[in-house]
């Protein structure tokens, strides 16, 4: 039996080291064993190996792929014995199955996938259920934090928490090992106990009254809860002694909710709804020549869901008579709150550009294909979310009459969203960009990108390559008029 000594249970490299001196030497799985010092058994690395050191005259060496040694080191975190031989067992076969990682049916690529998930999911937990308390030392303030993860992931997860929390000193405590960051460095250490961590401080009480106050029993799914916060995890949360209570409760005081009178709608929001879309008027199927009336009625739009998360309707703004038309995809959330088009991120990518190809935005009549801005919520955020085809077909009624009041000689459209909606089918932007399209009433129109995907291009060379291109699709749009 051939045995080699780890340094300790994540030894990656000591694991490796001795992993590819028993593959050279021919070692077998079943005759290869992986023990930790102070653990079962020691000793020297081939100690009762028959074979003796590596023979490269009977195994030459060779690689594997970079996705078995990304996955070794996340199985080594894993806390099952076995781990070590599973992965062994994976290496010893893939010089004559190169491509097994490849195989995820494979039972044992599927056993070591599986632990991998597991280790990503323990550090997930990890960077959720992690709770700092404040305590003071000879430094000032510190905060510690007791956890104890369902694998070894400390040494992964902590940098997390350099990056959240790098303004403060701080350390993690787990039964097997902590995590020190004095503000500039970040040091491990030995294994704690429960009681070297605080139970309690300062800030409980305010913690626990915002989340009895945020909990809404109406969307309790006590289920789904524990998958996501399982109860192993609960002694360490302050807001856990809450829980079984307001568990118990939610169905009163889903009762009481429903049974409550509704609240008193935005008055300041309702008087900017115009009269006539409260009324049908517009929205109903008049057409109007005037864009008063026409932008009254966009801020009062009901014609698709949308308008109930977005802040107004946004119009399009630009002289009527202009020669030229822009048609966005949506408002973004800097459009949403100023209620008008182009004045965020993207806007300022798109004044830069239109200077640069010598066309005054003052001439142009810029707009967008959906009046109101669609997202979601991500805590203090709303992301964008692209408006699906009803929402679009829903919106054309209002962009109809907007092209019918400006008149515009050419309409150029900005991305897919708006490129279906001005031409009322799906084209591929790439391939179509730069060319004049006819339009039903004689005008045409033309397709480019959206400047917003200058801004999520992932280095500089390709912002400025494609930045050149939509600038020369803007002198195009010039040429044209």
């Amino acid at each position: 039996m051939a045995t080699a000594e780890l340094a300790h249970e994540t030894d990656f490299d000591g694991w490796r080291e001795a992993a590819r001196r028993f593959r050279l030497s021919g070692v077998e799985p079943a005759g290869a064993r992986f023990v930790v010092a102070g653990g079962d058994g020691s000793g020297s690395l081939f100690d009762g190996d028959r074979r003796g050191p590596s023979d490269p005259s009977r195994e030459s060496a060779f690689t594997v792929p970079k996705a078995f040694v990304d996955m070794a080191r996340e199985v080594i975190l894993h806390r099952s014995s076995d781990r070590f031989d599973l992965l062994y067992r994976i290496l010893w076969r893939l010089r004559d199955e190169p491509h097994l990682m490849k195989v995820t049916s494979d039972a044992d690529v599927a056993d070591a996938l599986e632990r991998t998930r597991n280790v990503s999911r323990a550090s997930h937990k990890m960077k959720a259920f992690v709770r700092f308390r404040l305590v003071h030392d000879e430094a000032g303030e510190t905060y510690v934090a007791w956890f104890e993860p369902a694998h070894r992931v400390l040494e992964k997860t902590a940098p997390f928490f350099v990056r959240r929390f790098a303004n403060m000193r701080w350390s993690i405590l787990t039964p097997e090992g902590s995590a020190f960051w004095d503000g500039e460095i970040l040091t491990t250490g030995p294994g704690a106990r429960p009681e070297d961590a605080p139970r309690d401080d300062e800030m409980e009480a305010f913690w626990k009254t915002y989340y009895a106050s945020t909990f809404n029993p109406a969307r309790l799914k006590t289920k789904a809860m524990q998958g996501e916060m399982p109860r192993r995890y609960w002694k360490n949360l302050p807001e856990a002694l809450l829980i079984p209570e307001l568990i118990a409760a939610s169905r009163d005081r889903t009762e009481t909710m429903v049974d409550r009178a509704p609240s008193a709608p935005n008055l300041k929001l309702a008087g900017a709804v115009a009269p006539e879309a409260r009324a049908g008027g517009l929205d109903d199927g008049r057409i109007t020549s005037d864009p008063t009336e026409l932008n009254q009625a966009i801020r009062g739009c009901r014609r698709c869901p949308l308008w109930r998360d977005a802040t107004q309707g946004v119009c399009g703004v630009g002289p009527v008579g202009a020669k030229l038309m822009i048609v966005g995809e949506q408002p973004g959330d800097q459009e949403d709150l100023a209620g008008l088009p182009f004045v965020g991120p993207a806007g300022q990518v798109l004044d830069a550009a239109l200077q640069e190809a010598g066309i005054d935005r003052s001439d142009v009549y810029v707009t967008n294909a959906v009046k109101h801005f669609k997202h979601e919520p991500r805590g203090q955020r709303r992301l964008h979310k692209t408006p699906n085809a009803g929402e679009v077909t829903a919106c054309r009624w209002w962009l109809d009459q907007e092209r019918a009041i400006v008149r515009p000689r050419l309409t150029l459209t900005l991305g897919a969203t708006a490129a279906f909606a001005v031409l009322n089918q799906k084209v591929a932007v790439m391939k179509t960009r730069g060319e004049p399209l006819p339009l039903p009433d004689g005008s045409r129109a033309m397709v480019t990108v959206h400047p917003s995907c200058l801004l999520r291009l992932p280095d500089e060379a390709a912002r400025v390559r494609e930045r050149a291109a939509f600038v020369r699709d803007l002198i195009r749009v010039r040429g044209l008029l």
